[in-house]
């Protein structure tokens, strides 16, 4: 065993709140090791927006994840991929801009997490954006200026990304011009983390600078556990170059490796339920019953329709139209590879008695999977469509006290009839909104589930085959009192029953939030840098975000 290099703080996990956590500290002049397993993030499958289906589904950038089979989805063991990659996730995602809405953070609060509710976390969105919104309208006010986080919006140049918004409004819904301001809840354009046709990954906005500093260094290692004396965290086994290692901290040690290697590496560092740790060979340094609990995620369907004109992104889905976005992209950085095509957003609710929105859609111009397989309809467009708020929970577990063995990751989706109920709605819904005058001259038939699937039992049916994560993985380190026997971290993010130890990163979140997870990752990283650095927090924004004055009687 060598001894290796020594930091003020060494981080485990250059992803989104890594990479944030990682400038913040070196900028006030802290030493920092930020140890990442993942390789370069270079290339154009990363880089190019519009290529976000490859990095998804390539061994090289993924850690390539699958669940344990889901009882409720037919026994289907679902993908699951996280960033192993410099950036982490923010490096392979679909780029998607959203912070979540008000009352996600304001629950946060109330469940014990004391200092995170909208009006405390408002600010850190404001200090990390660079929001450029193009003379497409939105909220100036509630956004942020100068932020190392570039977020822009596509083109929207596509007619069926703008017949999406036109239909919703046409369904009754209100428009709003941006979701991540003042309202929500609505249809209107989809904020993106791409700069001057690039994507900007938390990489880009915070590592490389801290790299260049000179206060950061990034080690390429395996994480295998902590480290401790006694109760107190004092470095971080890694395997790197065929030998073990100990990089040691002289303050802290964070983890922020993601709602399945956090917990994950706590378990290994003998944190977490005892029975379980005893059960692998673990010695139990802290019992914590919540660590690997409470695991949540987003699921989402594709509701598909055929184009009866050829205007969707079908056009380049052969060699030589493939050939020409990539090419225009390569030289000029503009084009359809140069937007993630996630244009036009809708956040809704699925009923009335909801106060704020439990369903999202992502539009998109396109009738296309994930793994980059369209459907063989050809032209068509689709409307991806989930719960936001789903009350089932699952479990990340150890399978041995190996660190080379994958995690064990059950969702227990759809375990909730709650789900049930709302996933059914999302999908009517859909199809209403596409059946509005603003699609009349693009609407040629649905593919999936297809005209036929009108009864709850088919569309359950529908649900149980087809439902895929939207990869929003979270909760599974969960933040609260320190009295909660669930909760894993402090509202200062350190692990309770230890010292020098933190976990920041998305598996402290209390409850999932609305929309895609990358916007508050990030933001709790720049949180808590605050913590770290004993800084007191940001000014409290007291002002009130829109919610329908009719919620509780009307569901548009």
């Amino acid at each position: 065993m060598t001894q290796a290099p020594t930091a003020d703080y060494v981080i485990v996990g250059a992803g989104s709140a890594g990479c944030a956590i990682a400038c913040r500290l070196a900028e006030a002049g802290r030493s920092v090791i930020v140890i990442e397993h993942g390789g370069s993030d270079a290339g154009p499958f990363i880089n190019m927006p519009g290529a976000l289906s490859y990095p998804l589904n390539m061994k090289r950038y993924d850690w390539g994840y699958r669940t344990e089979p889901e009882p409720h989805l037919g026994g289907r063991r679902l993908a699951c991929p996280r960033g192993k990659v410099i950036g982490g996730s923010s490096s392979i995602n679909g780029m998607i801009y959203v912070r979540g809405h008000a009352r996600d953070f304001d629950h946060w609060r109330d469940q014990g997490a004391a200092g995170w509710g909208y009006a405390d976390v408002l600010p850190y969105f404001q200090r990390l954006e660079n929001w450029h919104h193009g003379g497409h309208g939105g909220d100036p006010d509630w956004r942020g200026s100068g932020g190392p986080l570039h977020i822009t919006r596509g083109a929207r140049d596509n007619p069926l990304t703008r017949a999406f918004v036109e239909a919703g409004a046409q369904a009754g819904y209100g428009m709003t011009g941006d979701y991540n301001g003042y309202r929500q809840e609505g249809v209107g354009p989809f904020d993106m983390t791409v700069w001057k046709g690039q994507r900007w990954s938390a990489a880009k906005a915070y590592l490389r600078p801290a790299l260049r500093g000179g206060n950061c260094k990034l080690v390429n290692g395996f994480a295998r556990r902590v480290t401790f004396e006694n109760t107190r965290a004092t470095g971080v086994e890694i395997a790197r170059k065929g030998r073990i290692e100990t990089i040691r901290a002289n303050r802290e040690v964070i983890v922020t490796a993601s709602a399945i290697n956090s917990p994950k590496l706590l378990m290994l560092s003998g944190i977490g339920p005892a029975k379980q740790l005893k059960e692998n060979g673990i010695p139990v340094l802290a019992d914590r019953s919540g660590v690997g609990r409470n695991l949540q995620d987003h699921l989402e369907v594709y509701v598909q329709a055929a184009s009866s004109q050829p205007v969707s992104l079908y056009r380049y889905w052969n060699l030589m139209g493939k050939a020409y976005v990539g090419a225009r992209w390569m030289l000029t950085k503009t084009g359809p590879g140069a937007s993630n095509q996630f244009e036009s957003a809708g956040f809704i609710r699925s009923r009335a008695g909801v106060d704020y929105p439990d369903l999202q859609i992502h539009f998109l111009p396109i009738a296309v999977r994930y793994d980059g397989q369209v459907a063989a309809e050809g032209h068509g467009f689709q409307a991806h469509v989930g719960p936001m708020r789903s009350p089932s929970r699952g479990q990340i577990t150890l399978q041995s006290g190996d660190p080379k063995d994958d995690p064990r990751i059950f969702f227990n989706y759809m375990s909730d009839p709650d789900d049930w109920i709302t996933f059914r709605q999302g999908i009517r819904l859909v199809r209403e909104i596409f059946a509005q005058n603003a699609f009349k001259p693009y609407y040629k038939h649905e593919i999936q589930p297809g005209e036929a699937a009108q009864s709850d039992d088919m569309l359950d049916e529908f649900i149980r085959d087809h439902a895929e994560s939207a990869y929003h993985p979270c909760g599974s380190c969960k933040m609260g009192a320190v009295d909660d026997p669930l909760a894993v971290v402090d509202p200062e993010c350190r692990v309770i029953g230890v010292q020098g130890l933190r976990v920041a990163d998305s598996s402290i979140f209390p409850r999932i939030t609305n929309g895609n997870l990358n916007a508050p990752s990030i933001m709790v990283g720049e949180k808590a840098a605050d913590h770290i650095l004993g800084r007191p927090p940001l000014a409290p924004d007291d002002r009130a975000p829109w919610v329908h004055p009719d919620w509780q009687l009307s569901q548009r």
